[in-house]
């Protein structure tokens, strides 16, 4: 499958965000429910990016900081008290000059306790100032978004219209290249950054907003310098109702399982893998070792780990062309297959943990039922690499019955042909071949399918190769809209909007459509996918 790079040039504007118009993108599309809109748009000062480890795609992680219970003036990086003016002033200075000093690599230096409380979040618009200044609430609630470029990781306001971001955050020696957040932190560090040194790290994102600095504080860093995998970190991911786990992806088919906060003071090294082919797992040889596990995936590198929600499997693809389920506790393999061709680049978790979807180098989206082990349909209508797939856990359809056994679920594409696609699938819609088609014949098939009208269910732990195109039902997208110039490398659904992120580092806030279900109160919750890795 070709990879196009949608080359086309554009008029730009306000340092390198496309004039929708200049480009010939729309700045709404429709859809059943109703027209999206865009809503904003979030970009970086382009005279101040730096490259000098090389390009890397841009990804997208929401967080939703929350209420703190207990007050606590922090420190900045220089040591001084930051009062409320001082941070006011850091945040237009960030806002609209993000350049500076480099971040000096830290180590265990501590970390905010402050807990989480419940939360309270406005809808879009309330808080955009309607200036040329950002927020400076960052001791109380509010939706962040955070996003890389280059050798620096930004953040910015989700909620307010402002192009630039408010906070940047700088690395002297490596690229930062996947990053996500944990709302759920017991001790504050919530955001986890791996980078493409393999170095990582955890943070408080209130304590990054607080500080005026442009280098990371209060981090506590892990694999340092390379000292257990020297390979570029691929994706990251917190274990779910697990506080303080979380899990590594390497560039050499390795993921390792971190425990937060854990300082190792003993040789953290694992054993040389004897088969590089197969799947194993390394246990560290003591107690007081971090990481404390090490699985080998794969010989090519991962592209992709995440979470079932309730955390009890772990999918993992990767440059082979398979997806990997993985029985989390059990440290065994469940299920998996290979693509049509070439490399999965993405996955994605449904909400009740039943499906899975993949995206990657064949141009197709691919739904996987952990029921049934396999494929269950696939998705055409991408022109090239699809970059990014989540499912919209916020959507419904007009006429759902919530007590009915078929359920209907909305999921997003996004590729490197710029367009973003949007897809209805329901097991009982879908058109299920029942034989395979005889030469000079017409394919057979049913309407209104079954799991048990598929082929038999496949073995536990077992790897499928491919399946023949005409034994799988075909969905069609329900929405084709092009989004940008550039190729897109990820997207998100919130409660309210639907982002998409260029790999160049702009982001798209598209506003769903106002029902009359809509309470403009209600708290903009971010979805768990994606942003894996995301």
């Amino acid at each position: 499958m070709s990879n196009s790079s949608a080359t086309t040039n554009s008029a730009t504007v306000n340092g390198g965000v496309s004039s929708p118009a200049a480009a010939g993108l729309k700045a709404y599309f429709k859809t059943p429910e109703g027209r999206y809109t865009l809503h904003s748009e979030k970009s970086h000062p382009s005279t101040l990016l730096h490259y000098s480890h090389g390009k890397t795609v841009s990804q997208v992680t929401l967080a939703n900081l929350k209420e703190k219970i207990a007050s606590s003036t922090p420190t900045s990086s220089s040591g001084y008290s930051a009062s409320s003016s001082v941070r006011s002033a850091a945040a237009k200075l960030l806002g609209s000059n993000n350049g500076g000093r480099a971040l000096s690599f830290v180590g265990v230096n501590g970390a905010n306790k402050g807990v989480a409380a419940a939360t309270k979040n406005a809808t879009f618009g309330s808080s955009s100032n309607g200036g040329s200044s950002p927020i400076t609430n960052f001791d109380g609630k509010g939706m962040y978004m955070i996003y890389n470029v280059g050798d620096t990781l930004y953040i910015s306001d989700l909620n307010s219209k402002e192009k630039d971001p408010i906070k940047s955050i700088h690395f002297a020696s490596s690229n930062p290249v996947c990053h996500t957040f944990n709302p759920e932190a017991k001790d504050g560090h919530d955001l986890l950054i791996g980078l493409n040194s393999g170095d990582v790290y955890t943070v408080s994102l209130r304590q990054q907003l607080q500080d005026i600095g442009k280098k990371l504080v209060g981090a506590h860093h892990y694999n340092k310098d390379g000292s257990i995998n020297n390979s570029r970190c691929t994706s990251v991911a917190w274990v779910p109702q697990v506080n303080g786990f979380f899990v590594v992806a390497h560039a050499d088919g390795n993921v390792y399982v971190y425990e937060k906060g854990k300082d190792a003071t003993v040789d953290s090294s694992f054993p040389l893998i004897k088969d590089p082919t197969q799947f194993s797992i390394a246990h560290a040889k003591s107690s007081k070792s971090n990481p404390i596990s090490r699985w080998h995936i794969c010989q090519g590198s991962i592209n992709r780990v995440t979470f079932s929600i309730d955390g009890t499997h772990l999918a993992v693809v990767g440059r082979d062309g398979f997806l990997r389920v993985f029985d989390y506790q059990k440290e065994q393999l469940v299920c998996g297959g290979k693509s049509y061709y070439g490399a999965i680049l993405c996955c994605a978790w449904s909400m009740d943990g039943k499906y899975i979807l993949t995206g990657g180098e064949d141009d197709l989206v691919q739904v996987w039922s952990m029921e049934d082990r396999k494929v269950i349909a696939w998705g055409e209508g991408h022109n090239s690499w699809v970059s990014g797939v989540a499912f919209d856990p916020y959507w419904s359809p007009p006429s759902s019955d919530s007590t009915g056994e078929n359920v209907m679920y909305r999921f997003g594409s996004v590729g490197q042909d710029t367009q973003l696609l949007l897809w209805d699938f329901s097991m009982d819609e879908i058109v299920v071949p029942l034989r395979r088609c005889p030469p000079g014949g017409s394919p057979t098939y049913s309407a209104g399918s079954q799991s048990a009208q598929l082929a038999s269910v496949v073995p536990l732990g077992s790897l499928q190769p491919a399946p023949s195109m005409r034994d799988v039902p075909k969905l069609s997208p329900l929405v084709a809209h092009r989004v940008y110039t550039d190729p897109l490398s990820d997207l998100v659904f919130t409660k309210h909007s639907i982002l998409t992120a260029c790999r160049e580092g702009h982001v798209k806030v598209w506003k769903r459509p106002v029902s009359s279900e809509t309470i403009l109160g209600d708290s903009e919750t971010a979805s768990a996918s994606g942003s894996d890795c995301k």
